[in-house]
């Protein structure tokens, strides 16, 4: 509309309204006109440029219902997962306090991290892996070992298209293990479509609360602390699946799904 920011706010609302009708209201007035049209102040989702906005629609058409149908005539089971990163120096979250007054938390001035690789299935079970390294193909084929060992059936892992899942070291672990587990990719630049981002964010959520780590061996402690706990509440894990932009999986028939 030619106007500067990509956010709809009061002030962006009303200068429309007077390039459009020659008309100047306050934001106060601007506000009660949005809200008579039926809008709300909301939190955007983030959508990246680079995706293929026909892509997620394949997903949700084709791949996913085929993937699917094909762990369920193999009595397979199906896993989202994902990686995150948590950093000494995230979030800290909030507090009370007096008014007026900052409150002030104690933390250490270093900084270090620790990654982890979790998966999860609408059964309500968790796996995951906690490790100091950068995501690469060694690690990745060790996290494939460990959830093979949990399983006596074969398993879907669906993944993102991440460089490591990919990998030439990945695909030839795989060939010698196509009986137990099959990788299946995300489109590209879609995290809305995996619930397994919903752990991420219940992870950066809760760790603050808990959080005092001087060095990167106790903050994979509460990493790891965090993954335990959310494995004895599978309601929980359960739970990450009503997401609004996940719920597709576990629709019957998603072309009928809410999107």
């Amino acid at each position: 509309m030619g106007l500067s920011g990509e956010l709809w706010t009061r002030g962006q609302a009303g200068e429309l309204i007077f390039q459009l009708c020659r008309v100047r209201f306050t934001e106060p007035g601007v506000g009660k006109y949005l809200k008579r049209w039926g809008l709300t102040f909301q939190r955007p989702d983030k959508r990246a440029v680079e995706q293929d906005a026909e892509a997620p629609r394949l997903w949700h058409e084709e791949a996913w219902p085929a993937i699917r149908a094909r762990a369920k005539a193999e009595n397979g089971e199906v896993l989202f997962a994902d990686q995150v990163g948590v950093r000494s120096d995230q979030v800290t979250g909030r507090t009370w306090g007096a008014k007026g007054a900052t409150p002030i938390v104690r933390r250490t001035g270093n900084r270090f991290s620790v990654n982890a690789m979790s998966a999860i299935s609408t059964r309500g079970r968790m796996h995951f892996m906690v490790f100091a390294e950068s995501l690469d193909a060694k690690v990745m084929c060790r996290f494939l070992t460990r959830i093979v060992g949990h399983f006596d059936r074969k398993v879907h892992l669906i993944v993102d298209r991440h460089s490591a899942h990919r990998s030439k070291a990945v695909r030839a672990w795989l060939a010698g293990h196509k009986d137990e587990i099959e990788l299946h990719f995300l489109p590209s630049y879609s995290p809305e479509l995996n619930p397994d981002e919903l752990v991420n964010a219940d992870l950066k959520r809760s760790l603050p609360h808990s959080h005092r780590a001087r060095n990167q061996t106790e903050l994979a402690t509460e990493t790891r602390r965090f993954f335990h706990g959310r494995q004895r509440q599978p309601h929980i894990v359960r739970g990450y699946f009503a997401g609004r932009h996940v719920r597709y999986v576990l629709d019957e028939n998603p072309l009928s799904s809410d999107q």
